[in-house]
């Protein structure tokens, strides 16, 4: 947890030193294909009916794409990650979404973001594979930090929730009703 709160500092420290500058300099246009990715750090929970696994953290990457609709509606989609390996088991959780990010002052580079659609949750160990996948919500704000004519600089916070579903080995269920959290931070580059 302590990492994350430092993640989000330097987050939060990085946008309010730049923002102001960059956006001065380059006007926030936006039209046409659009797509960012970058990398971030997260903090992972699964859950389940009367057991809590706790939370962990671990590294995230997103990539997202689309079209400009207007200044201030953005549709496409979202593929955002998490992963983690410790003692010889890799666990990842994961969703693909078809999200809207909305510019609510379009000179401005602020945008929240969010989507619908699939999630998963991964866990690999000894050649084994323990596999849950179902719907998928997530949310997120951030700010395109201008830095050229048509590209930003990005740091965001995303929010991901899975809902419930079975892990299964080999097509057998091992659990039920898991869900999954993972509120991510990142930074990312955007080419408008």
């Amino acid at each position: 947890m302590r990492m994350v709160m430092r993640v989000s500092a330097v987050t939060a420290a990085l946008v309010v030193l730049t923002a102001g500058a960059a956006s001065a300099q380059r006007p926030q246009t936006r039209q046409g294909f659009w797509i960012a990715f970058g990398l971030g750090y997260g903090s992972a929970k699964l859950s389940c009916g009367g057991c809590d696994a706790g939370s962990d953290g671990g590294a995230t990457g997103h990539i997202r794409l689309g079209g400009t609709l207007n200044q201030r509606l953005l549709l496409g989609g979202d593929v955002t990650g998490w992963a983690k390996e410790e003692s010889g088991v890799t666990a990842t959780v994961g969703a693909v979404s078809f999200v809207a990010q909305y510019y609510p002052m379009p000179a401005s580079g602020l945008f929240v973001k969010g989507g619908v659609g699939y999630s998963g949750i991964v866990f690999v160990a000894t050649g084994q594979e323990v596999t849950g996948t179902g719907f998928g919500l997530s949310a997120g704000a951030g700010y395109d930090v201008r830095v050229g004519r048509n590209i930003s600089i990005t740091p965001l916070v995303d929010f991901l929730y899975g809902g419930s579903r079975e892990l299964q080995l080999n097509g057998t269920t091992l659990l039920d009703g898991v869900s999954s959290t993972l509120i991510s931070f990142g930074l990312g580059v955007t080419f408008h």
